[in-house]
């Protein structure tokens, strides 16, 4: 067993569970899980006390489905778990790759370029969020591991885990978790803010706070892609002022035929004054494209207007939500995969059931809405030049 009593960090009852697992000899482990259950962050801190106390040298492989999410999540948590311990000079900022004095090293690799994540052989895999991970790579990558594969994600709804029953394969074990396991590092407020959720969305207690299995049904916009970039086009901007808690979100949108390409620019939730937005904007180069704000925010969008920006008044009128919805969804949707708040929330907004009825309400999911709402108010009222997609090479022979 690592000596946790060792070490310097605050041992969660999920980390003893994950060591444990390692210890029995058991080839997979499942994690499955709410919201700051410390699923992830356990299995970093697992994965750096073996690289620096096992008997032989290991090599470490960390999956998650794109760059950009490796980068904002689980790079960003290692880095923040080694500490004052992160010797620069082992760490290869090209590769993304860690290598430790003992001879252990660990790899970031996103499951979007298989030929890294599939090509060569490792000791231990992580694949975060796996149920954003296509079964097909995942097994290519499992079957080049060796020792053990960890995998983890929010409960919401089931993927292909659940439908080729893996939690019942012999060397397998299935972790449910929950918040309560990480109440030694999580914060009162955070704690209040997650079992608040129990009335105002029971579906998003049930899978982001319970921990247990859900469905997010009733999605608003059940379907897009993601892309490396948007592509080349005419560039319309969409806004949504921040408030409170709420965050600001500025997004990029760019229409070629019937796709609709879109880019989350800005996503803060310090709560920006119009001014600081103003100097966001400017810093990211936008110039005379047209924005298309919040209708419920004129004064806000005079301000922007005075500092230079090309906003362009927007009246909102009766069933322009509906309206704005539809106008979207006649669009196949992409996000740039740098776009993480923005595509988590399409993952998640939805519209929200009487509990009466449990008939579905005109009314969505406020939690998820940032983005959703930046995109739609600038869609909704475009009316500049959709150009033609780009014609390719590609047709129906068959060689």
């Amino acid at each position: 067993m690592i000596p946790l009593s060792e070490t310097r960090v605050i041992v969660t009852p999920l980390l003893t569970r994950i060591c444990r697992a390692w210890v029995d000899g058991k080839r997979r482990l499942w994690l499955e899980g709410g919201t700051y259950a410390s699923k992830t962050w356990s299995t970093l801190q697992f994965l750096r006390f073996l690289a620096e106390k096992n008997s032989t040298p290991l090599h470490i492989t960390v999956t998650s489905e794109t760059m950009p999410h490796l980068k904002r999540g689980c790079i960003l948590d290692f880095q923040k778990i080694m500490g004052d311990d992160f010797k620069n000079a082992n760490w290869n900022r090209t590769d993304f790759i860690y290598r430790w004095d003992t001879g252990s090293w660990i790899e970031f690799v996103s499951a979007d370029v298989p030929s890294k994540f599939t090509g060569g052989r490792r000791d231990i895999l992580f694949a975060n969020e796996v149920n954003h991970i296509p079964k097909d790579t995942f097994d290519q990558g499992d079957m080049r591991t060796e020792l053990f594969t960890i995998a983890d994600w929010n409960p919401e709804g089931e993927f292909w885990f659940h439908h080729n029953r893996l939690a019942d394969v012999p060397g397998n074990v299935l972790i449910n978790t929950n918040y309560l396991e990480a109440l030694d590092v999580l914060s009162p407020e955070k704690r209040a803010e997650i079992e608040s959720w129990k009335e105002l969305d029971p579906n998003r207690w049930r899978i982001y706070g319970l921990g247990l299995q859900g469905k997010i049904e009733g999605l608003v916009y059940p379907h897009f892609e993601q892309v490396d970039t948007l592509p080349q086009g005419a560039v319309f901007y969409g806004l949504d002022f921040g408030f409170a808690s709420d965050p600001t979100v500025l997004v990029k949108n760019i229409i070629l035929g019937d796709k609709l390409y879109s880019q989350q620019m800005v996503f803060d939730n310090s709560g920006l004054t119009n001014d600081q937005i103003g100097r966001k904007m400017t810093l990211l180069g936008v110039r005379r494209e047209p924005i298309y704000p919040d209708p419920d925010e004129p004064k806000s969008a005079e301000e922007l207007r005075r500092l230079g920006f090309n906003v362009i008044e927007v009246v909102k009128g009766k069933g322009s939500v509906a309206f704005g919805i539809q106008r979207v969804n006649q669009y196949y949707q992409h996000w740039t995969k740098d776009s993480l708040e923005c595509i988590k929330e399409q993952r998640n907004f939805r519209y929200l059931k009487d509990r009466t009825t449990g008939e579905y309400r005109d009314e969505t999911t406020h939690q998820w809405s940032h983005g959703m709402d930046a995109r739609r108010y600038a869609v909704a009222p475009y009316q500049g030049a959709i150009q033609e997609a780009p014609k390719s090479r590609q047709s129906d022979f068959k060689f």
